[in-house]
């Protein structure tokens, strides 16, 4: 099992290859279909640095915040699907979530070096990896606001990287 701390590098991208399991440490940030097309409209202002925001070699997960626990959203959601790319340009270098990605997102992560990492649905097992957790922007979206967290040995798989899927027969070999 690999390990990898936030800020993440290129050279921890490039280590990488689907299906790999890692655990990742270090701040991430959380956010939905309604928060990320604001941080992506945000960047495209150049106003992360208002929220105190720096995406370079940072984490998204895409989840919601609750008492109940953090669990993965469908990454390939609309609004999350579409922040990808421009969030991997931006400088987030891991993608957590669940779901198949289309060919032209993960074409898109490649061309930025950034990954999508998989989340196993076990919220009680990731909540207890969570240390510490703030609202960074947009309070108002509740638990679907933009957080920072601070976790520890946070267990994801990577499912797409350098152009290749988890499900691609050549990334088995």
């Amino acid at each position: 099992m690999k390990t990898i701390t936030t800020p993440i590098t290129q050279a921890d991208i490039d280590g990488l290859k689907a299906g790999d399991m890692v655990l990742v440490s270090g701040y991430i940030y959380t956010g939905r279909d309604a928060v990320l097309p604001k941080i992506v409209k945000l960047m495209e202002e150049g106003k992360l640095a208002e929220y105190g925001i720096d995406l370079e070699g940072g984490v998204v997960f895409h989840t919601a915040v609750s008492v109940a626990g953090t669990g993965p959203t469908s990454s390939n959601k609309l609004e999350i699907e579409a922040s990808i790319e421009p969030l991997s340009k931006g400088g987030i270098r891991m993608h957590m979530g669940k779901g198949a990605l289309k060919k032209e997102t993960i074409d898109a992560m490649d061309k930025y070096g950034s990954c999508f990492a998989i989340i196993p649905p076990v919220t009680a097992l990731l909540e207890s990896k969570v240390e510490s957790r703030e609202v960074i922007a947009f309070p108002e979206e509740g638990m679907e606001a933009f957080h920072r967290l601070y976790v520890h040995e946070f267990p994801v798989i990577i499912g797409a990287v350098h152009g290749k899927t988890i499900d691609d027969e050549e990334a088995q070999a």
